[in-house]
């Protein structure tokens, strides 16, 4: 491998890594759904070339816990790519934003804690939509009818007290 680039400026690091990404890229296409996100794939340097970053600062940001990367047998650290993608959130927000290492460090566990609601959220509301429907299905059964529940309930009620209105909603 051509380490001839090691002492170039960030930009132009980035620019050689992004070439000779494009050449793997054109010599074997990579099916990228093949691998999960979270598959540690890539050692520290190659990770650290990917978000420009030096390899001292990943190794620091898992000493002070910022980052959590795999380990093989031999203790060599190894990054996927959803761990990239959180030191590119680190980066902008240091960076870009100037936000300090511990507030990334509550920004990002707020983020995941937000992210991890959502998904309950969403699988409380598919689990509520399927008692829901089977609801509805064993109130058909009870009342006989292909009619939605609904209709024959306020058809019923209607029934029972004349001059109740059907609700608009």
């Amino acid at each position: 491998m051509d380490r001839s680039n090691r002492s170039l400026p960030c930009s132009a690091s980035r620019q050689a890594a992004r070439s000779c990404m494009q050449q793997l890229v054109e010599e074997e296409p990579m099916d990228e759904n093949r691998l999960p996100d979270d598959e540690p794939i890539y050692v520290i340097s190659v990770a650290a070339r990917l978000v420009c970053m030096h390899p001292q600062t990943l190794r620091y940001y898992d000493r002070i816990g910022l980052m959590k990367p795999s380990r093989t047998s031999g203790r060599t650290r190894l990054y996927s790519r959803s761990d990239v993608d959180r030191l590119r959130k680190i980066s902008r927000l240091t960076d870009d934003l100037g936000v300090n290492l511990a507030g990334v460090d509550v920004i990002l566990n707020m983020t995941q804690r937000i992210q991890e609601l959502q998904d309950e959220l969403e699988r409380t509301r598919e689990q509520a939509e399927a008692e829901i429907a089977r609801l509805r299905r064993r109130l058909r059964e009870l009342l006989g009818h292909d009619e939605e529940p609904e209709t024959v309930i306020n058809v019923r009620v209607r029934e029972i007290k004349p001059g109740v209105e059907e609700d608009a909603s």
